[in-house]
Formats: C-alpha cells, structure tokens, sequence
C-alpha cells in the first residue's frame, strides 16, 4: 500500500496548479465588503444567531464609540465571577455548570445528587470499547482519539439518527460522562505504544466528580489532593462554555441546522477545537516560556524579559509568528475574567506544590507583555492575558501531560456544546448557509486534444 509520504511525492507537480489557482487578492475582500473569519473591519463578530446559554462582553457603547470594560462572562444569566466563589472549596462545580448550562437553572442539592449518579452510572464505556476501540488503533494526538471514538460510539447507540430532544439529551449525557474516560484512556495507550511505558487502567468511580476522575485515571497512583481537584473543577467550569461565536461551538450550531445525528456533530466541533488558533494556545504558552528560559541569562531580569519578548514581537525569536502567546483576545480588553480568576488558583497551587518561582515568572511575562503589545504595536485597546496564558501552566502543576491540554479543553467544552445544540433544535432554526461570492473568471470548455496550459 502506497504510503502517505509516497503519495505527497506523486501529487507534488499539481501543488503550484493549486497554489496558483487558490489564492484571493486580499483587496477583493474590502472591495465586495465581505466580512472575512464573519468578522466586521474593526475586529466585531458578525451578528448570526441569538442565545440564552451565555453572555461574553469586553466593551461597552456610548454614543456610538465602544468603550472597553473589564471583561464579563455570565452564565445562564450567572456571573462567572460569583459561580467559581460559590462553587469555592467543591470539586463539582463543572457538574453544577454542565446542569447549569443544559437545563437553565442551578441544581438544588436533591438535583445535584442524582445529576451526579447519573453520570457516574453513564461513565463506563461499552464492553471491550476500550480493548476493541481505543487499544487497537493507538494515536499520537488525543483530539483524534476522541473524534474516532465518538464516531463509533454512533454504532452502539440503538436509535444513533434520532434528534428529539429527549434523545439528544440523553446522547449529550452520556458523551459528557465518557469523555474523561476516553480520553485518558487514549492517552494511556498512547503511552504504553509510543513510549514503551507500563500500561495503567484504573476505573472511573462514579462517586467522583468529573475532576476527581480525570487525576485518578490520568495517575498511575490514582490519588490527589483535595486542593489539586478543586484547581482542575475550577478550569472545567472556566472552560466550559463562551458563547455561540467562538468557532466550535458555531461549529455545533452549523452542523446541528443539518438535522443530522449527535455523534456527527460533536465529531465535527471536536476537529474544530483541534486546530492550533481554537484549542491549542495553552500548550503555545509553555513552549514560548521555555524558550525564554533557554535565551534568558536571568528570569527574574525584567530588562532581559523585555528584550526577549520584543525580539519575539519582531518575529525574531521563538517561532518567528511575531506573537506573544496568551495575550490579547477577540472580545476581552482590560481583562479576561477566566483568567483573574485562573490566575489567583495558580498562585495558591504553585504555593501548595512549589512552584512560586515559576508563577512569579508567568506573572513578569504578563505583565511586560501588555506594555510591549500597547507600545511596539501602536495598540489603541487595552491589552491582557486571556485564560490560555496560565492554564497550561497550571496543567503542568498537575502533573497533566501536554498531549491532554486541548482534550481537557474539549472534556469541558462539551457541556457547552451540548446546550447550544438542544438550543438550536428546540428553536427550529434554518439551516446556516452563508454566501461566498465569485471572483473567477467564466470560460469556455476545451476538448482534451486542444488543453495545453
């Protein structure tokens, strides 16, 4: 069988005709105003579909001119500020949220209860799914774990094609229950294929949060701490949800119009939070700041910092993007307020596990990165850290492997996913089609004998 690398050889010739054929003048786009990444010119989100699940605002107008504000996140109408200090000494705030998010209200304390049973009954997988599925056919990438899995998880559904409410919600359930598990389940295979490591399988217990269960997978030594559990509760909840624009969650909404079945579409908004510019930033971060660790003489220099990360703003260091990773957002100015909160977590686990030194680096690299971005960049809104500048730090505290940063990210977001597409079903909307304009050029059709080009 040809491989991959054989066939990127054969099909080299055709590369320029692609090149060549696919590329749009930049200016046609300002001449049809077109709303390039479904974004206006000042950076904006076109308006394409209303929501009840969650509200994300950095910016207040007045008198027509946008104002920025301290960033704000709700929801169901919520604070995401006043959730996490309710949710404070747990380690099931992300199954308050998940109730939260897919049925409007905050559960009481019965309905927590038997929330929480329920996705401990849901959580196994099918028999011999993870022998069959997930051992068989081991991956490099745990994002393509998941989508695999979810994918075949269609064939062990009875009525796989049924999109009533009722059955999506109680598909949405079972996948939020069972992502932890496939997910380290994948990883764990992973491991033992690609590193020649000892293969651990432990058993998700379903008296366990969420959290609880991804360190006691995740752990050849399947304990943690209390303080370890409710840092990670806290990054679910952060995670969980940020409204109907950002690209996998409008994913979900894209495919849902379809009417075609769950397991398509979350497959469909899992390939979405793979990509690199949705769900992989965090890990960005970490690479980044090793690298300054590597080019810097003194970490705790603040001249050496600053001409490290204006180098990296020159595109002279790092990976030449030009970008210091974890600052800025599309929505957020003054600041992020997953990250305010994030941050005073990851201040308290790197005092608990001794990593202050490491913390007080991040928090210098912050806080010269946003005088740098305003003054080499001429920036005209505030900049800040947005929530990916300390998660991945704080993943690494917990001993969670880079390979799960972007399928926590998605063990997470599923809740949100899950909401907003029994919200498009339960508001029968249109299939979201928007339109392309042509810029080609019409010609004439040429027999085979005359095609000389």
């Amino acid at each position: 069988m040809e491989t991959f690398a054989e066939l990127r050889n054969r099909v080299g010739k055709y590369v320029e005709m692609c090149e060549q054929r696919g590329r749009i003048d930049p200016a046609l786009y300002s001449k049809y105003d077109v709303k390039r990444g479904l974004r206006d010119s000042d950076g904006r989100g076109v308006l394409t579909g209303l929501t009840e699940i969650s509200d994300v605002s950095g910016f207040k107008v007045e008198n027509g001119e946008r104002i920025p504000i301290p960033g704000e996140l709700y929801f169901q109408g919520y604070n995401i500020k006043e959730l996490v200090e309710g949710f404070r000494g747990t380690k099931h705030g992300f199954e308050e949220t998940i109730f939260l998010l897919i049925f409007g209200e905050l559960p009481t304390e019965e309905e927590l209860r038997e929330f929480m049973l329920l996705l401990g009954q849901l959580r196994p997988l099918p028999e011999n799914f993870n022998r069959d599925v997930i051992m068989k056919a081991p991956s490099k990438n745990i994002m393509n774990v998941l989508e695999r899995c979810v994918l075949t998880l269609y064939s062990y559904d009875e009525d796989p094609d049924n999109i009533s409410v009722r059955h999506v919600l109680a598909q949405s359930l079972s996948l939020i229950a069972r992502f932890p598990v496939i997910a380290t389940y994948g990883y764990q295979s992973y491991r033992h294929k690609f590193m020649d490591s000892s293969l651990v399988i432990h058993r998700p217990k379903p008296e366990l949060s969420t959290a609880e269960n991804i360190l006691r997978l995740l752990r050849p030594d399947p304990t943690f701490t209390d303080l370890e559990a409710e840092v990670l509760d806290v990054c679910l909840v952060l995670h969980a949800e940020h409204g109907g624009g950002n690209n996998s969650t409008f994913t979900t909404h894209v495919i849902t119009t379809t009417g075609t079945d769950t397991y398509s579409t979350v497959a469909g908004s899992l390939g979405s939070l793979k990509g690199p510019r949705h769900g992989g930033a965090n890990h960005k971060v970490q690479q980044m700041v090793a690298d300054l660790k590597a080019n810097v003489e003194d970490a705790e220099n603040d001249a050496q910092i600053r001409a490290y990360l204006t180098k990296v703003l020159n595109k002279q260091a790092f990976d030449g993007a030009g970008l210091i990773y974890g600052m800025g957002h599309a929505i957020y100015t003054i600041s992020d307020p997953r990250a305010e909160i994030l941050k005073s977590y990851a201040k308290k686990l790197s005092e608990a596990e001794g990593y202050t030194k490491e913390f007080e680096l991040y928090d210098r690299i912050e806080r010269i990165a946003k005088e740098l971005i305003t003054k080499n960049r001429d920036v005209k809104k505030p900049v800040c850290a947005n929530v990916d500048f300390y998660s991945g730090f704080v993943y690494s505290v917990l001993k969670i492997p880079v390979e799960l940063f972007t399928p926590v990210f998605a063990i997470s977001r599923i809740a949100g996913w899950s909401a907003h597409r029994i919200e498009e079903l339960v508001s029968k909307g249109k299939i979201i089609r928007p339109a392309y304009k042509y810029v080609g050029t019409h010609r004439e059709y040429l027999p085979i004998e005359e095609r000389n080009w």
